[in-house]
């Protein structure tokens, strides 16, 4: 099959002028790759790191996109039948190759992952890189437990929600942190058990809550909370660094003795495709289509806002997960 398709195009790194949408040549898979007709991708703020030039990889013109949700259109080595619902993340999409803001796009069948599903496109395309990311920060970060304590710093960005909603599947006892009291509510229909409005300095009401400190934390703010968080842990716990939501990524003064409680075990995760396997995404599916979980989705744009989407993005405004459905 071939022929054209709508997709975004970045020529140069800037604001959110820059994302053009274009009729582009459709992509050809060759064998040991999958083209996957796009129904909804999620945004990322990686991606606003790539679209602004803060991105320390990648090149341009590029379609950006670091994930992807649809069907299989072809795969030349037959590793999955045309018509199967897939997902797709990571691997360079978005900045080695083009990736997932177009009708289609081509990617390597190892990252590639097949599930079944009658939930809504839109639900769909806010969950590959967002479970990907929070069960990776769960099981191989902070390694939880069920019925740990978890301490969840940055709860209402998209895989903050998602982190909660995982360990409240696993019975675990969360704490969500959010600067906004109006926030509140969303985190406590999720099954949050204590929401903290986060002023900077949480560890002495995460102690109120659980003297000894938790069990786990899971960093999605940034650098400029991890010393903060660091002090919440009991003895033996984890801080998994996943996030920097803050768009601070380096400590410039990093002193381990003064920053490292005694026992407490600094981590990190930044996960590809394969850290998220079939089974685990397909539990994850049944579970919301039961009412057992839920998909934290926030706004839903079309192609044609794009560029408002990453406004939004930027603005912090999108409420969840933001999807794009094509």
């Amino acid at each position: 099959m071939t022929g054209g398709m709508r997709a975004v195009v970045i020529d140069r790194p800037g604001p959110p002028e820059v994302l053009e949408i274009r009729d582009v040549p459709a992509p050809q898979p060759e064998v040991g790759e999958v083209l996957v007709r796009v129904k909804a991708f999620g945004l990322n703020r990686s991606e606003l790191h790539f679209r602004s030039g803060a991105a320390s990889s990648g090149s341009f013109p590029r379609v950006p996109g670091i994930e992807a949700t649809g069907v299989v259109e072809s795969a030349p080595g037959r590793e999955f039948e045309p018509g199967t619902q897939v997902m797709t993340m990571m691997g360079g999409m978005g900045r080695a190759f083009d990736g997932g803001y177009a009708e289609q796009v081509v990617v390597p069948a190892g990252q590639v992952i097949s599930f079944c599903s009658d939930l809504p496109w839109e639900q769909l395309g806010a969950v590959p890189e967002m479970l990907q990311t929070a069960y990776g920060s769960l099981a191989v970060g902070v390694r939880a437990e069920p019925g740990d304590t978890l301490l969840v710093r940055g709860g209402t960005s998209s895989i903050g929600l998602a982190v909660a909603v995982l360990a409240k599947q696993q019975g675990m006892t969360v704490l969500s942190t959010t600067r906004r009291e109006q926030a509140r509510a969303q985190l406590e229909g999720l099954g949050v058990d204590h929401v903290l409005i986060d002023r900077g300095d949480l560890a002495d009401r995460v102690r109120e809550i659980v003297p000894d400190g938790v069990d786990g934390a899971v960093e999605l703010v940034g650098v400029n909370t991890l010393r903060d968080t660091l002090r919440s842990m009991r003895s033996g716990g984890t801080v998994c660094f996943t996030g920097m939501l803050s768009d601070q990524w380096t400590v410039p003064e990093f002193y381990p003795m003064d920053w490292l409680p005694n026992g407490v075990r600094l981590t990190a995760y930044s996960g590809e495709a394969a850290d998220l396997t079939p089974p685990v995404l397909q539990a994850f599916l049944d579970a919301v289509a039961a009412g057992r979980a839920t998909i934290p989705l926030g706004r839903v744009y079309r192609l044609d806002d794009i560029v408002q989407a990453h406004r939004d993005m930027e603005a912090g405004t999108v409420g969840g997960k933001g999807v794009v459905l094509l």
